[in-house]
């Protein structure tokens, strides 16, 4: 087998085959050794992340060449295929970034996740680790209704006014709504892929993630020429909830995958909303389960969602208030006669007490009030309920 020798106890009963020595240059920095990781195995790997955190990226990689990155077949089986060199000339043929933790541009708030990231591909104009310090994940259905696709890109839009920026999946529905209204009100936000920084998807969204590139920031830990697949998508969904302050599901069914972000985000201690919906909404029923579980707290709008995503005391919601009356501020007997007093027919004060159930000496006081409120007319000593203004 190419002059490798046979495994000994130990080593992944592929490790003849693994023995590969390294083909660049690229392999002895850290930053390319965690790209070259990163394709080799799948995101969160249980071996390697906790490998790279003990031995630093080139000594896992190297570990990995040798065959003594433990027994798993998976860590050796694309190893054939690694080539660091077409990696960096892929990302730079597309104009991205490869960010590793220690870089001024990393999103230190990944790093929160049990198994963070290797490393991140990132094309676009934004500072990752600046624009997503005051971000909110927004995510939900694929087939949004109208009424949750136009509260998405409310959302969106009263984020970029605020100064905040939207974390979302770039995909069609809630995710595509937030986006452009993001976008629209000339905020930044980001879009987390489940492929390749080099790929488009879905193919629908090609103007979409160039719109985000150019004001914000398209991101993904997989390397170029990673196809989309479902299990691809749980990983992107954990990455959407580390980077942000907050998560928000707008619109979710009860199979929906937006609530594994929901899920991550409360396992990592970060604020979770939900907006509600009709009873009747089956897109709506997983926000609601949400709410029933206490995972997430209700919101409303944007002011309620900044009241979570902020510091204490530095985004504050005001208390929303109903109809302000001209009645609101009478007390209990004045409030009592003007509730008797006819809006058709004159009465006399005196035959208001009885219908009013109050005090007679008090009477004349509540009517003097009433009138200077202008909510009685008198005509002589009788009186009758003022007519509201017209409209």
């Amino acid at each position: 087998m190419n002059g490798a020798s046979r495994p000994t106890s130990g080593e992944p009963s592929g490790a003849r085959a693994a023995v590969v020595p390294p083909a660049s240059r690229l392999e002895q920095d850290e930053r390319w050794a965690r790209a070259a990781l990163g394709f080799l195995v799948e995101p969160g790997h249980t071996g390697l992340v906790p490998m790279v955190k003990d031995l630093g990226a080139v000594e896992t990689l190297a570990a990995v060449r040798a065959g003594r990155a433990g027994r798993a077949a998976e860590t050796y089986v694309r190893l054939p295929d690694l080539d660091v060199r077409r990696i960096a000339t892929e990302v730079q043929r597309v104009g991205a970034r490869v960010v590793v933790p220690g870089d001024p541009e990393w999103p230190v708030r990944v790093e929160a996740l049990r198994r963070p990231p290797l490393c991140l591909y990132v094309s676009g104009s934004a500072d990752l680790a600046d624009d997503t310090g005051r971000s909110v994940s927004v995510v939900g259905s694929r087939m949004a209704s109208d009424y949750g696709r136009a509260a998405a890109a409310d959302l969106g839009e009263g984020l970029a006014s605020r100064g905040w920026a939207s974390v979302s999946g770039a995909a069609t529905g809630i995710d595509a709504a937030v986006h452009r209204g993001t976008l629209a009100a000339g905020g930044c936000t980001v879009a987390v892929l489940a492929c390749g920084i080099d790929r488009v998807y879905p193919r629908t969204h090609g103007r979409l993630l160039e719109a985000v590139r150019q004001h914000g920031a398209v991101v993904t830990e997989m390397p170029p020429g990673s196809a989309p697949l479902p299990r691809r998508f749980l990983a992107r969904n954990r990455l959407i909830a580390a980077l942000s302050r907050a998560t928000v599901v707008v619109e979710a069914s009860l199979r929906s995958g937006s609530l594994s972000t929901a899920n991550e985000a409360a396992t990592l201690a970060r604020p979770v909303a939900a907006y509600p919906g009709p009873v009747t909404s089956a897109t709506s029923a997983g926000c609601h389960r949400l709410l029933r579980h206490h995972v997430a707290e209700l919101v409303t709008n944007v002011d309620e969602v900044l009241e979570l995503a902020a510091s204490i005391g530095e985004e504050l919601a005001p208390e929303g208030v109903g109809e302000i009356r001209p009645t609101d501020g009478l007390d209990p007997v004045e409030h009592q006669v003007w509730s008797v007093t006819p809006l058709r027919r004159w009465v006399d004060p005196a035959d208001l007490a009885s219908a009013a159930g109050v005090d007679p000496a008090l009477v004349p006081r509540a009517v003097a009030v009433l009138e200077a409120l202008g909510l009685l007319d008198r005509d002589g000593d009788r009186v009758r309920k003022a007519s509201p203004p017209a409209g």
